[in-house]
C-alpha cells in the first residue's frame, strides 16, 4: 500500500489477522493528521512491504528475523494494547456473573417462554482466587470490591509495601496455597503470563474446591485442555469461562461445547472502544 510517497509522512503498519476495529480506529482518529498515514496489509504482503514503514503494530501475528531484517526505515514495532487493564477485569466480572446465573440455561428457557428458573448464585459472598496479582489482576481485585466478596491473590515476588490493606487481598505463600485455596476458592481467575512455567497449568483445577469456576481471560495455553474436560465431564469443574482458547479462532464444533456450564468469548476482553482510541491516541505521541 503505501501511496503517499513524502518524506515527511509517518507510516504506521498493522499487520496479523482478526481485530478489524484497531487499525480502523486508528485510521479514523488520526484522519486530521495528514503526517501519518496508516495501513493495514494481507499477511503474505507483510514481508514485501515492511521496508516502506516507520511503526509496526502487531495483532497477533509473530515477525521472525527475517522480516524484521527487512524493515529499513522501522523505528519502532510495538504490540496492539493499552488500556486494557480494566477492560480485561471487566470481561472477566462478566464471565463469573454469566457463569453464575447460568446464562445458556437462561437463553433455553427463554426460548421455551418459562419463568422463574433456572435458580442462579449471587457473587455477593464467594472467595475468588486471583492467581497473578499484575496490572490485571490489581484491577480486577478493585472492580470486585464492590460485589462483597472475599479475594485471595498470589504472585512470584510480593513487596512488603505492595500489598494494600485496602483491597483486603490475602498474599499467599506457595507453600499455602493448597491448605488454604483448595478450601476456600469458589472462583479461580489466571491472571498469568504464558511461559514455560505456566503453560498448561493445571493445578489451579486441582486445588480448587468440588464445583468451582474458572475463568480465564489471560493466555489459553494456560489451561490443559484434557483436564479441563475431564474436571467439567465429572463436575469437579462446576463453570468455565473463556475468552481465550488453546487454538484460536476457536473451533466451533469443539466437543467441549456440550456442557452448558460454559461462557467463550472470541478474544475481545480487551478490545473495547477505550483501549482502541487510546492506541490510537498513542501514535501522535510517539
Amino acid at each position: 500500500m503505501v501511496e503517499n510517497t513524502n518524506s515527511d509522512i509517518t507510516r504506521v503498519l498493522f499487520c496479523g489477522p482478526h481485530f478489524p476495529a484497531s487499525h480502523n480506529y486508528t485510521r479514523e482518529y488520526l484522519q486530521n493528521y495528514p503526517f501519518v498515514q496508516v495501513d493495514d496489509v494481507p499477511l503474505d504482503d507483510v514481508s514485501d512491504v515492511i521496508a516502506n514503514y516507520h511503526i509496526c503494530v502487531v495483532k497477533n501475528r509473530r515477525l521472525d528475523s527475517e522480516v524484521i531484517g527487512r524493515a529499513t526505515r522501522m523505528k519502532l514495532i510495538m504490540q496492539f494494547g493499552v488500556g486494557l487493564e480494566a477492560s480485561c477485569a471487566e470481561m472477566a466480572i462478566y464471565l463469573m456473573l454469566g457463569l453464575l446465573r447460568k446464562q445458556k440455561e437462561m437463553e433455553v428457557v427463554v426460548k421455551q417462554k418459562r419463568l422463574g428458573e433456572p435458580t442462579g448464585e449471587t457473587l455477593l459472598g464467594k472467595t475468588v482466587y486471583i492467581m497473578g496479582f499484575g496490572n490485571i489482576g490489581i484491577d480486577l481485585a478493585k472492580h470486585l470490591r464492590p460485589f462483597g466478596v472475599k479475594i485471595l491473590a498470589t504472585k512470584r515476588t510480593w513487596p512488603m509495601d505492595s500489598r494494600g490493606s485496602s483491597l483486603k487481598v490475602m498474599a499467599l505463600m506457595v507453600w499455602l496455597i493448597r491448605r488454604v485455596v483448595q478450601k476456600e476458592a469458589d472462583i479461580v481467575v489466571p491472571c498469568l503470563l504464558l511461559n514455560s512455567e505456566t503453560v498448561s497449568l493445571i493445578f489451579f483445577l486441582t486445588i480448587s474446591i468440588y464445583g468451582s469456576l474458572l475463568v480465564n481471560i489471560a493466555r489459553g495455553g494456560l489451561l490443559d485442555y484434557d483436564a479441563v474436560a475431564s474436571y467439567l465431564e465429572s463436575g469437579h469443574l462446576g463453570g468455565l469461562g473463556i475468552d481465550v482458547a488453546w487454538t484460536e479462532p476457536f473451533n466451533p464444533d469443539d466437543p467441549i461445547l456440550k456442557f452448558q456450564n460454559i461462557l467463550i468469548t472470541p478474544r475481545v476482553a480487551g478490545m473495547t472502544e477505550y483501549s482502541y482510541r487510546t492506541m490510537a491516541q498513542l501514535h501522535i505521541r510517539l
